[in-house]
């Protein structure tokens, strides 16, 4: 495997062991006024499971987060706590935070290792609900009306499940078997996964209508990355970063061989963009060989989309970064990049590159809604939803929530959205029901 000997692909931030997390868990004031749910985008019961968790009643716990999180294993690793709940309680100001995320996962992974006893299940007997995408929204989608008594069905156009979650988040971050386990809860919900099946393609919503589902959801998320208008943009050696994650882990799983992966050993790479995808795409670069890789970024160290944390961490692994620098021109040798010629601060200068890797954003493919009637999107290409029934797109009975409605964003604020949707789904279904009886 020719990648970095000294930066590997092993999960770099080290769960609580029991006693760590009961000890940390003892902590907790248990505020009255309880700052960190305030901070929580689906406003979980922070205090509630901690307290359940200091006494050792996991499962108390889990049933807790349960309530308001389907993929509490995924959140506690990559959400942004320290904005979030973690930079919201009120030990912050002292330095001394309690450490949410991590209680979160260490609750979650203790469930998937010893497999606590489920939570009883309605009957699937209230509707039947497709759902398009197995991404964070989807999920969310899927469990929460599963758990309300709705046959789910989602249906994903790649062979593995998991989104951006599987194919988008370094497995450094988000090992890959957390995601399986997350997924396997949702389907031990009775949720039933079709994978290999494009919607727009194999299958069309009004299909899907014509099989008998109540209500369909979209949650596609952003497919289509934005590329630069600048001479030189289609050289060879010039790559989406959302593409170049995407072939690192299907060579992770062994799903194609290395050479495919666009990245040679020692490598000069250039990233840019400075958000968490260009943060997630310097560090690969780094661990799958490259002898040096810079961020590019228009803007200064203050403005910088990514989280402080991932930042930091790029630095410490060796991530170099070149503020209020843009990029001017592509140069190309045989059409293959070589070099490239950017503004900065001293003025301009060209530099030797191998790889440009672009994290500048995404915007929603047309697939599902060219081939659906009567489904509007913005002028940037966004899927129109209303307010009652929220997330009901312009066609009836069809809903979309997540990153295909608006500007990309984190996995627990597509899981808010998702939550809301899925309430949208439940109110619309029943009306729909009873108008028919």
């Amino acid at each position: 495997m020719q990648e970095s000997k000294d930066l590997k692909f092993e999960e770099i931030n080290e769960g609580f062991s029991a006693k760590e997390a009961i000890d940390e868990a003892k902590r907790c004031l248990n505020c009255k006024n309880p700052l960190c749910v305030k901070g929580c985008p689906i406003e979980h019961n922070i205090p509630g499971f901690i307290h359940q968790l200091s006494m050792g009643n996991v499962g108390n716990a889990l049933q807790i987060i349960n309530e308001k999180s389907n993929l509490p294993a995924i959140c506690g690793r990559v959400c942004p706590h320290e904005k979030q709940c973690e930079g919201h309680c009120i030990l912050n100001n002292k330095g001394k935070r309690i450490r949410v995320g991590k209680l979160e996962r260490f609750i979650a992974d203790f469930d998937g290792e010893m497999g606590l006893i489920r939570e009883k299940l309605p009957q699937k007997n209230r509707g039947k609900v497709a759902v398009i995408g197995s991404g964070p929204a989807g999920l969310t989608v899927a469990g929460d009306l599963a758990r309300q008594g709705f046959n789910v069905v989602i249906y994903e156009g790649e062979q593995e499940l998991g989104g951006v979650l599987m194919f988008g988040i370094p497995k450094y971050r988000l090992p890959k078997n957390v995601v399986k386990r997350e997924i396997e809860k949702i389907a031990d919900l009775g949720v039933t996964f079709i994978t290999h099946c494009m919607v727009g393609k194999d299958i069309t919503v009004d299909d899907m209508f014509d099989r008998g589902f109540d209500a369909v959801f979209i949650g596609t998320g952003t497919a289509i990355p934005k590329s630069l208008s600048i001479p030189g943009s289609d050289l060879v050696g010039v790559v989406q970063s959302s593409y170049f994650l995407r072939m690192v882990n299907l060579y992770q799983n062994e799903s194609i061989d290395r050479k495919d992966v666009p990245l040679r050993v020692n490598d000069e790479v250039y990233v840019i963009g400075a958000g968490n995808v260009a943060m997630d795409a310097a560090r690969t670069a780094l661990r799958m060989g490259a002898k040096n890789v810079s961020v590019l970024y228009h803007k200064t160290e203050a403005d910088m989309p990514a989280l402080r944390t991932e930042y930091e961490e790029a630095v410490d692994e060796g991530v170099h970064f070149l503020w209020n620098t843009s990029t001017v021109e592509l140069i190309g040798k045989r059409k293959r990049l070589s070099e490239i010629t950017i503004q900065t601060p001293e003025g301009e200068k060209i530099v030797p590159a191998d790889r440009v890797l672009l994290a500048i954003g995404s915007r929603p493919a047309n697939r599902i809604v060219s081939t659906t009637e009567g489904i509007e999107v913005n002028d940037t290409g966004y899927v129109i939803t209303k307010e009652r029934p929220y997330g009901m797109t312009t066609k009836k009975g069809v809903f979309a929530g997540g990153d295909v409605v608006h500007t990309p964003q984190t996995v627990v604020l597509a899981m808010k959205e998702a939550k809301q949707v899925a309430k949208g789904i439940a109110q619309f279904v029943d009306a729909k029901k009873l108008l028919e009886e």
